[in-house]
């Protein structure tokens, strides 16, 4: 198995509250979650290891909303 790397990471206590019940209830430590969802968001927006970066949708999103921001449809 490849060697991890590891970081310290601070978290708001409600946030390791709500990671620590997700984990507990997908029988996952809150380490093993953490890098769940990570993995699943990367994964979501078409990067991964050893894979670069495309163009994502919701970054143009964020661009278009950005330029819509204050107007009334």
């Amino acid at each position: 198995m490849a060697e991890k790397k590891a970081f310290l990471l601070r978290l708001d206590p409600a946030l390791w509250t709500a990671l620590d019940r997700l984990a507990q209830s997908e029988l996952r430590s809150v380490n093993g979650q953490i890098e769940f969802l990570l993995r699943d968001s990367l994964s979501r927006r078409g990067i991964g290891p050893g894979r670069e970066p495309t163009a994502t949708p919701s970054a143009e999103a964020a661009s278009d909303h950005r330029s819509r921001r204050g107007k009334v449809d």
